[in-house]
């Protein structure tokens, strides 16, 4: 008989060490497809809190208007909240982009949120008020989210400011 140590393992270690890993990454993978669900809808929630902020300080710190806008390419706004938000510098204050017009910055979103926006863009005048008459509301949720809480709907006022509600998605 031989006097040698064993420097490896066996195959039913090797066995038992595959299957807990495999129990364990069971267990975990629901868990981790939440927080990247979440992870996506905060991200695009701080961006368009960002994008409306920049829109209404550009507008008045150039002493004209400023729009946020639901926008699939960043050069038109075609009212595609879902696809992508574009911020410009709207020089002659109708609240149209136009080519002349200076787009400020272009975001556009994961395929997997669903985003709904206000049928007319969000328009900020040379004080930094809302030129819409009413409230306006975007909403942002997974596209696979279940009853999780994880949809998250923003409303612009007449001032310009932006509050949040967290709920349950519909």
């Amino acid at each position: 008989m031989s006097a040698r140590l064993s420097k490896g393992f066996t195959l039913v270690e090797l066995m038992i060490t595959l299957v807990v890993i495999g129990v364990v990454a069971a267990i975990a993978f629901p868990s981790f497809q939440s927080l990247i669900r979440s992870s996506r809808v905060a991200t695009a929630h701080n961006e368009l809190i960002g994008m409306v902020n920049l829109a209404r300080n550009d507008a008045i710190r150039n002493n004209q208007g400023g729009v946020v806008c639901g926008s699939s390419n960043g050069t038109t706004c075609n009212g595609q909240w879902g696809a992508g938000m574009m911020v410009f510098s709207d020089s002659d204050g109708d609240g149209v982009f136009s080519s002349s017009e200076t787009v400020l910055r272009y975001t556009a979103f994961n395929s997997a949120l669903t985003v709904t926006g206000p049928p007319a863009p969000i328009a900020f005048d040379a004080r930094g008020r809302r030129r819409a008459g009413a409230d306006q509301t975007v909403k942002l949720r997974p596209t696979n989210c279940g009853n999780q809480p994880l949809q998250s709907t923003l409303t612009i006022n007449a001032s310009g400011q932006v509050t949040a509600v967290k709920g349950a998605c519909q």
